[in-house]
């Protein structure tokens, strides 16, 4: 038996939605779980959770952020810098990574208030988390509004540069 959602259930009433979609909430559809780091103007890091990105590659390899909101801390920073660094957690330290969404002031260290290791990248501007298996440090390329006034973007951005912890990538290993 299949259960439709015209409307937003009852048993979200009152909640928070976080500035997300009640259908985001319901459906929960898998996707990578990321954290965009980047540098604030005054120099601090910036830690985002992210989610809602794929992957595509056409003379380069791109990622595709579905959903950035133009008054987030990761938009303006990537206005400004041009660069961010993808980084994918392992389950060990997925709850220092989501304890940034409670420390992200302007005037925070968001990467050292979550007991995490910042690092400088290669290529880009932004910092990587030390902790992270895979760090892509990335350009930003393009932004399109979802809708016109919108104040969602889909953001292209490109990978430069893949760090990845040996015991990823040694098939020996794992």
């Amino acid at each position: 038996m299949k259960k439709e959602f015209i409307n937003c259930p009852s048993c979200f009433d009152g909640q928070e939605m976080y500035g997300f979609d009640w259908k985001e909430h319901v459906v929960a559809i898998p996707s990578p779980l990321v954290v965009v780091t980047s540098y604030k103007e005054n120099g601090k890091t910036n830690a985002t959770m992210q989610s809602w990105l794929t992957f595509s590659n056409s003379d380069g390899f791109f990622c595709i952020f579905a959903d950035v909101s133009k008054y987030s801390h990761m938009y303006s920073n990537i206005q400004n810098t041009k660069s961010l660094v993808i980084n994918f957690p392992s389950a060990d330290i997925y709850m220092k990574c989501h304890s940034t969404i409670y420390n992200n002031k302007y005037e925070d260290d968001e990467i050292q208030m979550a007991g995490l290791t910042a690092e400088k990248a290669t290529l880009v501007d932004a910092p990587r988390i030390k902790e992270c298996f895979l760090n892509l440090e990335c350009e930003y390329v393009w932004e399109k509004e979802l809708t016109p006034d919108s104040y969602h973007v889909v953001m292209c951005v490109k990978v430069l540069n893949v760090v990845m912890d040996e015991d990823y990538y040694n098939e020996q290993k794992k």
